[in-house]
This record gives C-alpha cells, sequence and structure tokens, in this order.
C-alpha cells in the first residue's frame, strides 16, 4: 500500500484539491499560478536520474522512487532528524523550479542546495515551518546536483518523500547518460523461487592481448588518459572504442561471438608489466536466488566495478568482495601478498553488480545504473537482473620480488575492472538461457560435465551450432 494507515491520509491530496478548486475559480493571481508558470516554462530535467539519500527505511522504499514521475512510489528514510537526498541531474543546470510531494510524513524543516562536486553545497531556499502536502518552490540557482537537506521531521516517523521534481535547463544533460534502446520498464525484481540448483553459471575464458593507458568508459576518445589498464577480449579496445568497432574486432576469448571489452589496472613487478598468463576466467553467474529470471545484457552496457580511490576497508567490505588477493595458502588480504606460501600465482577474485535500472547503458559515474542484489533479490529502483560478472585473474609470481609489486592505480585495494558488452546477442542468449536459467555449471562451450545429458549451448568451434 502506498500509505500507512498509522501515518493518517497525506497531505499532500487535501492541498492539491483546495489548490484545484482556487485554480477552477480563477481566485489565485500570484504565488502558485506564477510557480506553476515556472514549471510549465522549463522542462522536468530530474526525471529517472541517479538518486541517493542518507538512508533508507527498506528496500520498498527506495530513494530512485522520488525521481520516477509517480506519485504512488516514495522514499521513506530512517527516524531520525537529520537526513538528505540529492539528485545528479547529469551536468551543469541552472534551476528555476522545485516541486515536493510528501506522503503523510513529512519535513517541517529543510533546506534545498546545489552543488557542483556533491561536496561543497550552496543553500538557495530555507524553510522551517513547513506543513507538509504538495510545496511547489520557485528558485534561481545552478549545480550539478540538487539537494534536499532535511532539518526536522514533522511526524515521529521518517520523512516519506513521493516526488522531488526539478525543473530547468541542463547544458550537457546527455553527457554521460547513454539511454537503453528500448528501455525497459515496468519491471518489478524477480522474487520467484525456483528448484534448488547449486550452479547457475558459465565461463567466458579470455587471454591478455595488451596494456595500454586508456578507458574507453572513463576517458572515451581520451588516449593516453588514464592509468595503464592489461585488456582482455575484443583485440582492438582502446580509448576510442565504441560498441560497433568492438563487434567489429576479433576476440582473446573462445567463444568467437565474445566480443566485449574486459580492462583492470596492470600490474607491475618494480617497473616491469606483470600480465595474467594464460586463459583467465570471467564467470557469468546469477546474482538473484530466481536464477531463472536473469536475462542477457543489452547490448553496449558498460560498467565500471569498484574504485581506484578505495581503501583497504572499502575493498574488504564491498559487496563484490569473493576472496580479496591470495598467493599459495595466503588469502582473503586487501591489498597484494608480501609472501606466497607453498608458492604458486597471485590471484584475486571479485564480483561486480548484476542488477540494471532498465534506463540506462551507461551514467556519469559508470556506476549508477547497476546495483547489488540484496539478500538475493533486486532492489526496486535496479530491478531487472542480468548475469553476475566475476573476474577471477592468476597472475605469475616472481617469489624473490612480491615487495615490489602494485598496481597502475596504486596498491593493491585499488584493483577495479570495466566490462563494455560486445557479445554477439544470439550467442550470448543461448549461454544465458542454457546454463544460468538452465541451472547448470558450464564451460566456456556451455556443456556442464556433471549433466552430460543436457548438452552444450555452442560446438566443438563455441559456435551456434
Amino acid at each position: 500500500m502506498k500509505h500507512r494507515t498509522s501515518r493518517g491520509a497525506p497531505h499532500r491530496t487535501a492541498l492539491a484539491g483546495t489548490v484545484a478548486a482556487l485554480l477552477a475559480a480563477g481566485a489565485l493571481t500570484g504565488g502558485v499560478l506564477t510557480q506553476q508558470a515556472a514549471a510549465a516554462a522549463d522542462p522536468l530535467i530530474s526525471q529517472s536520474k541517479p538518486v541517493t539519500a542518507s538512508s533508507v527505511e527498506s528496500a520498498n522504499f527506495p530513494a530512485a522512487a522520488v525521481a520516477d514521475n509517480n506519485l504512488a512510489t516514495r522514499w521513506a528514510s530512517a527516524w531520525t532528524d537529520s537526513q538528505w537526498v540529492q539528485i545528479d541531474l547529469g551536468g551543469t543546470a541552472t534551476i528555476s523550479h522545485v516541486e515536493l510531494d510528501w506522503e503523510a510524513a513529512y519535513a517541517s524543516g529543510y533546506q534545498l542546495q546545489t552543488s557542483n562536486d556533491a561536496s561543497t553545497w550552496n543553500t538557495l531556499y530555507t524553510k522551517a515551518n513547513g506543513t507538509g502536502g504538495t510545496e511547489q518552490i520557485d528558485l534561481a540557482g545552478s549545480g550539478r546536483y540538487v539537494r534536499l537537506n532535511l532539518t526536522k521531521r514533522g511526524t515521529g516517523y521518517g520523512y516519506s518523500l513521493e516526488e522531488f521534481k526539478v525543473y530547468g535547463q541542463v547544458t550537457t544533460a546527455s553527457t554521460g547518460y547513454i539511454p537503453a534502446n528500448p528501455q525497459v520498464t515496468g519491471t518489478t525484481p524477480a522474487t520467484g523461487n525456483p528448484p534448488h540448483a547449486y550452479f547457475h553459471e558459465f565461463q567466458a575464458n579470455c587471454t591478455a592481448t595488451h596494456d595500454l593507458p586508456d578507458d574507453p568508459i572513463v576517458y572515451p576518445g581520451k588516449p593516453g588518459a588514464s592509468h595503464m589498464h592489461t585488456f582482455m577480449g575484443a583485440l582492438n579496445t582502446n580509448a576510442n572504442s565504441t560498441l560497433e568497432s568492438l563487434q567489429a574486432s576479433t576476440t582473446s576469448c573462445l567463444a568467437p561471438g565474445d566480443k566485449s571489452g574486459y580492462w583492470m589496472p596492470t600490474m607491475y613487478d618494480g617497473n616491469t608489466p606483470v600480465d595474467p598468463v594464460g586463459l583467465q576466467t570471467i564467470y557469468y553467474k546469477s546474482g538473484i536466488n530466481d536464477y531463472t529470471a536473469v536475462r542477457p545484457f543489452p547490448a553496449g552496457l558498460r560498467f565500471v566495478v569498484a574504485s581506484p580511490n578505495d581503501s583497504a576497508t572499502d575493498f574488504a567490505t564491498h559487496p563484490g568482495y569473493v576472496a580479496g588477493w591470495e598467493c599459495g595458502t595466503s588469502y582473503r588480504t586487501s591489498d597484494l601478498p608480501t609472501e606466497c606460501p607453498g608458492g604458486g600465482q597471485i590471484g584475486v577474485r571479485f564480483q561486480a553488480p548484476s542488477c540494471w535500472n532498465g534506463l540506462y547503458l551507461d551514467t556519469p559515474d559508470h556506476k549508477s545504473h547497476m546495483a547489488y542484489p540484496i539478500d538475493g533479490v533486486c532492489p526496486a529502483d535496479h530491478p531487472v537482473a542480468l548475469p553476475m560478472i566475476e573476474f577471477k585473474m592468476a597472475f605469475p609470481a616472481n617469489l624473490d620480488h612480491l615487495a615490489q609489486l602494485h598496481l597502475s592505480s596504486g596498491r593493491g585495494f585499488s584493483f577495479h575492472y570495466d566490462f563494455f558488452n560486445a557479445w554477439d546477442a544470439p550467442t550470448l542468449a543461448a549461454m544465458v538461457n542454457h546454463c544460468i536459467v538452465g541451472g547448470l555449471q558450464c564451460d566456456p562451450r556451455g556443456y556442464d560435465q556433471n549433466q552430460p545429458g543436457k548438452g552444450a549451448a555452442l560446438n566443438e568451434q563455441y559456435l551456434l551450432p
């Protein structure tokens, strides 16, 4: 249900009726009429943009609900006074008007603020005696980010906001946002309980091919702008890569249909690059309980996993953390190993988010369109379940030089990686449906040696039969 009975009827309904009656009678000539005219003059620029918040009461009331242009959904915060919710408008914006649609649990005190970096904030409007309902507020400000800084609750509950609508002009509205075509809307997270399957995965096996100081996701069209990366998959991946150029490439993966770009920071032994040797394992798994609901990646989807700026604690507590760094019998470390008892290779395993918002192939931070499942279910604002990628990389270890090891991005906990989907669509669909949806443990052909009767998705040349 939209409203909790214990919170009473929302103020917005009554106020909206009063305003409508006054407008019908021609009684308002300033105030609301002027504010609504401002909203009409400038477009709504906040819809479907990335939203973050200080807290959420539960997964049923996500922050993204304030920017979905739907009064039937809402964000609800924790039950304390100091909270905030902010929207990334995707570019420098001039803001002329804001509409706030409160559920019954409203804010009596708040500030509307803008920022260019989501760090330093400029307050445009302050309210100390709010009564909830629908609020129409004219503003004159600019910034990429707009924040509702909540200082005092109007009820004993948390804050509950249905819509946070921002009107204005974005000078670089398209920068960083790549809409999916078609966009996936109207879906809800899968919560089914299919028969138990211990495995629901397949492997992509690819070799490292080249090292370049490029990143076609973070620095597209800017050769040399990045730290050094080690690339796998499409042989031509570089700063100028596009979906079309990747699809036209050959690949270092066993499956010729996998033209995707995979890359990670280059490892160094002192000043000497240390590339992974041989076929590397990239798992494609189900990250949700209902593995039958996983669908293939849309063509051109791209994202970054983790961050070169993460601390050791960030790395070890990241939702994608699997086993950290390991070497010999030393494992689950945040930093590169300084010893390798028993010898062997240096390995790292890290999982990617697998829940998609269905709207964008990429966003300005290269992350907001993706999310990790929560207790085996995708969050409501990222309801589309895609394969969960897991990098399992193995680097050769010179046991005499372990202390000299570092990444081009810094210490071991700066490990991160990028994925740019350029699979042949029918090949990827066959692998996902046969192996993940089918509940199998598949090799790169889509063959489960423990269930040979199920056959393989691809032939011995790793092609569709």
